[in-house]
């Protein structure tokens, strides 16, 4: 969640005895529209790697040889859990090249003796290096079937500067794959494996040229099984960061579905500046303060902000007060003057922002463009028009308390409670269609400016609708 600019923001603010040097805003914008910090992350880990001589010719070459948006995958997992049922489908997806152990073996009588998890670490490595280094492997990327099998290796991986971007573990409970194992058929001319209960070919001439797969026996599988969870604790810390754990036992297609979706993924270091887009009712300030309390970015709530704003004895307060007093809007171009001058500030450049309840319609979402304040994460979060209405008019509030109670998800504890409460002008159920309606008209609008926003299901529980935004925050 945080990019590098924010790193150099803390360097500076923690030593009190220089300027607050303060990176400008245009080349943080800049740097994430075009993912440099991310490219600056390969570069570097690439130069503490290998340490050459001619830093600056090796990044040339560096550059001029590689690509850093092509597929670097580990697809790890035990035997007989359909890695190379899944591995062959996302090469052909991805046109990536598929290496195998069998492939890395071939003409390496030092090591083609050995068995898997007992390969000696430092000539795997090197043979791993060698494969990855060739031009289909830096043009097109690599998929890495069951490699690395320990730890050890996984660590000399690191060390030789081979980082995959996403690592893949599938899993399934042993039964399933002894079950999985006995069942193992194998087409003689593609070498793609089926399986007689869990995965047939649908073209009949394959089906009928099957033949039963090379499998370990049952001692063997056991035996196998055994080390590998031996080594799998070990395996998912070494890749921890960039790890998801699938489970296996599914129908094979929902299993491929899952990884495809997560190695299209892209991880990005960044630092957040997020904006909340919604009809009134959509939990737009919950989500909000949900993102601020996780991640320590800034809750910047745009009514908040000009009520904050009116209350100081200040040329811009004298400007507000006079429309929040009496309930008018205020005008865009004093809105965005605040509003810039909020986000301009240190927390927000380093911790980076959540926004809401601005802008509301398309003079206001330009305004906010030709800013050098742009976000780089756009949420709407859709609901009816019903359940917008039933959310505002049946919550009130208790005048003694303070609590907040609703007529249906939480209704007042007793009847002392309940005859206090009181509900707000705006939540009453005119004024909330009036809103709405408001926002209807401008949602179009809305939407060309920020075409690219990520649509959420708002008609869901709050910790749902926080993980849907949560699982896009890193992610391109």
């Amino acid at each position: 969640m945080r990019s590098w600019s924010s790193g150099i923001c803390d360097v500076v603010l923690m030593d009190e005895t220089v300027k607050p040097v303060r990176v400008p805003l245009q080349m943080s914008t800049y740097a994430d529209r075009h993912h440099l910090f991310h490219l600056m992350e390969i570069l570097v880990s690439g130069l503490i790697v290998h340490r050459p001589d001619d830093p600056i010719s090796w990044l040339i070459h560096f550059l001029q040889r590689s690509r850093i948006d092509v597929p670097r995958v580990l697809l790890l997992g035990p035997p007989a859990v359909g890695k190379h049922t899944v591995v062959t489908q996302l090469c052909a997806e991805l046109r990536a090249v598929h290496v195998t152990m069998d492939s890395l073996l071939t003409g390496q009588s030092e090591l083609s003796c050995q068995s898997e998890q007992d390969f000696p670490a430092e000539p795997l490595v090197k043979r791993i290096q060698q494969r990855l280094s060739e031009v289909d492997c830096l043009n097109q990327g690599w998929v890495l079937e069951g490699i690395p099998q320990t730890r050890l290796q996984a660590l000399s991986l690191q060390q030789a500067g081979v980082f995959p971007e996403h690592v893949v573990l599938l899993e399934a409970p042993d039964d399933v794959l002894m079950d999985r194992s006995r069942g193992r058929l194998v087409d003689p001319l593609t070498g793609d494996i089926y399986h007689h209960t869990f995965i047939l070919p649908s073209d009949q001439t394959v089906a009928q040229r099957l033949e039963k797969g090379r499998s370990l026996s049952e001692a063997q599988l056991l035996v196998h099984l055994h080390r590998y969870r031996r080594e799998v604790a070990g395996l998912s810390s070494a890749y921890k960061d960039v790890l998801k754990v699938i489970n296996s036992d599914q129908p094979q297609a929902d299993v491929y579905q899952q990884v495809l979706s997560f190695v299209r993924t892209r991880h990005r270091s960044r630092t957040p500046r997020i904006l909340l887009l919604g009809p009134p009712g959509s939990g737009k300030s919950h989500l909000a303060r949900q993102l601020s309390e996780k991640y320590k970015m800034v809750d910047v709530c745009c009514g908040r902000l000009l009520r904050s704003a009116a209350a100081q004895s200040s040329a811009v307060g004298d400007q507000v007060r006079p429309y929040v007093e009496d309930g008018r809007p205020v005008p865009d171009s004093v809105v965005l003057q605040i509003l810039q001058d909020r986000l301009s500030r240190v927390d927000c450049s380093c911790r980076g922002w959540v926004l809401h309840g601005f802008p509301s319609d398309l003079q206001q979402a330009r305004g906010l463009q030709e800013t050098q304040h742009q976000p780089n994460r756009v949420f709407f979060l859709e609901l009816t028009d019903d359940v917008c209405v039933d959310r505002l008019s049946l919550r009130s509030t208790d005048p003694v308390t303070g609590h907040r109670f609703h007529a249906v998800t939480r209704p007042a504890p007793s009847t002392d409670v309940h005859e206090r409460l009181q509900t707000h002008p705006a939540d009453r159920r005119g004024a909330v269609t009036l809103r709405l309606n408001q926002y209807r008209a401008n949602d179009p609008g809305l939407k060309s400016v920020y075409p690219d926003a990520v649509h959420i299901d708002a008609d869901q529980d709050p910790h749902s609708v926080f993980e849907a935004v949560e699982s896009r925050l890193t992610t391109d």
